[in-house]
């Protein structure tokens, strides 16, 4: 992408016509060659439902629960745009015949958002756009929105040992939603989020505009990070600052099995792990992995250290000797294995690059919460008991501090940082789908997310963007007041909702970019 022409090319404006009548496959892929060029050849990257691709490609979610839900119609057409002009196109042919549009990037979709209208629309998906430049002189890089995280890792290791980026935990997770939402993995403490460290953007807006930092503005920059992306455009690609990190980093994996002793172990977790040094991610998971009659609920301490197994030790006994940590429990390693090491994969740089088959997939639900305050030991007993009742379930907590409680909650989007201790996720997955099964999992996890309420946030209960719940309320299709939104966006956002919604009003006044939990417009 030639990224210095992008700005002034797009003073190219399209006066559009919107229309009620029932749209046609025929009639959109005839607007897309019109937009595009004459002579261009749509069948390579737009997809109607009489093409075999298309079943494929719909059915292509990290959450397949979501696939076969009845609140949704099948997509009229899917874009796979390999330049800006395809995405600018599909935005101003969707106007002009009053469809929707959802993005989607590397299809880590919690609730589905990006394949969930309950009128006509066309979904763009990214997932041409993964080219990612690395400068390692500036210490940048230009990353699409279509790449996954992995890709991106992995080309940062290719150009150097020592430098990284601080995004999730996840290879396969794509970069357009993972940094619009924020974005966090093992280097939270040391260096914020990922959005913490986007220098730049360029965006297609409803008006088929082409904006990069300076055209877009210091507001939208502000909300594109960390307040999800598909409210105000659609992010072509992201300009990242890299960060440091030392030649050897030590991980360890300590796992015991929940009992009194694991408990102490926690509770003092839950009181050191935010206040450890920056260079410390100490990541908890409660799980329970039915296998057989005899199978225990365990906890899991996963660990990044950027830094060396002889400076580890010292700290670990000096700060968290309940953990007991031994020297066989460490491994060094470099930075990018410390990726696949988190990942659960083989020591192979190459296996972070695009897999068309993510191996993550399953059923399965998700909420999220945020921890003020140490939890007492008896709820963790009582989860435990609770779990027993599941074969596949996670309780996956974070640790902040650090870097995080230096940054203004109104910095970005995302202000979940001075006084919050670490993050927690549920997860529930099961294997076989239908209403029956997923409303029997799901009403087990809501029925522990209800037992939690008096040990998280209060007023409101806080929630994670990127794990999307549509448990805590939806707009209507993009069609709900600001005044009835705020019961779900301060959840996400706190005080940042309201500046959200204005930015949305500034740079989409007539909603196009809508969802179930989109920014709604502002009202005075």
């Amino acid at each position: 992408m030639s990224h210095s022409i992008l700005v002034a090319t797009c003073v190219l404006l399209v006066t559009i016509t919107f229309i009620d009548a029932i749209v046609t496959n025929n009639e959109f892929v005839s607007c897309m060659t019109n937009f595009v060029l004459p002579f261009a050849n749509t069948s390579r990257y737009v997809f109607t439902e009489d093409m075999p691709m298309y079943s494929s490609l719909v059915l292509s979610q990290h959450n397949p629960r979501c696939s076969n839900s009845t609140l949704s119609q099948k997509p009229l057409g899917i874009v796979m745009p390999q330049n800006e002009y395809e995405i600018r196109a599909a935005i101003l042919c969707s106007q002009k015949h009053g469809l929707q549009v959802r993005v989607r990037s590397g299809g880590h979709d919690y609730e589905g958002l990006s394949y969930l209208c309950k009128t006509s629309f066309v979904v763009i998906d990214m997932s041409n756009l993964r080219s990612i430049s690395v400068d390692i002189h500036d210490e940048t890089a230009w990353v699409q929105s279509g790449a996954t995280l992995g890709e991106l890792y992995y080309s940062i290791a290719q150009e150097s040992h020592t430098h990284g980026f601080p995004a999730g935990i996840c290879p396969s997770v794509g970069v357009g939603g993972h940094f619009s939402g924020g974005g966090f993995g093992a280097m939270v403490r040391k260096y914020g989020l990922a959005a913490d460290n986007v220098v730049d953007a360029y965006l297609v807006d409803a008006k088929g505009r082409f904006l990069d930092r300076e055209a877009m503005g210091e507001d939208l920059f502000w909300a594109i990070r960390g307040g999800g992306g598909s409210s105000f455009g659609v992010i072509v690609s992201w300009k990242i600052k890299l960060v440091r990190v030392p030649p050897t980093v030590t991980v360890f994996n300590v796992h015991k099995n929940m009992d009194h002793h694991t408990n102490e172990i926690i509770h003092h977790w839950q009181n050191v792990a935010y206040k450890m040094r920056n260079e410390l991610f100490i990541r908890l998971v409660i799980q329970y992995i039915h296998d057989n009659k005899t199978t225990p609920v365990q906890a899991l301490f996963n660990s990044l250290f950027l830094g060396e197994l002889k400076d580890l030790l010292p700290l670990m006994n000096e700060s968290f000797p309940q953990l007991g940590l031994k020297p066989t429990d460490c491994m060094e390693m470099s930075w990018i294995e410390s990726v696949l090491y988190f990942a659960g994969l083989e020591k192979s740089p190459k296996l972070l690059l695009g897999n068309k088959t993510d191996p993550y997939v399953s059923y399965f639900k998700a909420k999220s919460d945020f921890v003020t305050k140490p939890i007492p030991k008896q709820v963790f007993v009582d989860i435990q008991e609770k779990f027993l009742q599941q074969k596949l379930v996670f309780m996956i907590m974070d640790p902040y501090g650090g870097r995080m409680s230096e940054i203004s909650d109104a910095h970005l989007p995302f202000p979940h940082r001075r006084g919050t201790l670490y993050n927690i996720q549920y997860l529930v997955k099961w294997e076989v789908n239908g209403i029956r099964a997923s409303n029997k999992h799901i009403h087990w996890l809501r029925e522990l997310y209800k037992y939690m309420k008096p040990y998280v946030s209060k007023h409101p209960r806080h929630a994670y963007l990127n794990y999307r719940d549509l448990d805590l309320g939806t707009n209507n299709q993009g069609n709900m007041s600001y005044s009835e939104a705020i019961v779900w966006g301060e959840k996400y956002f706190k005080r940042n909702f309201k500046r959200l919604a204005r930015v949305k009003s500034m740079i989409d006044p007539d909603n196009f970019f809508r969802n179930e939990q989109s920014i709604p417009l502002h009202q005075n």
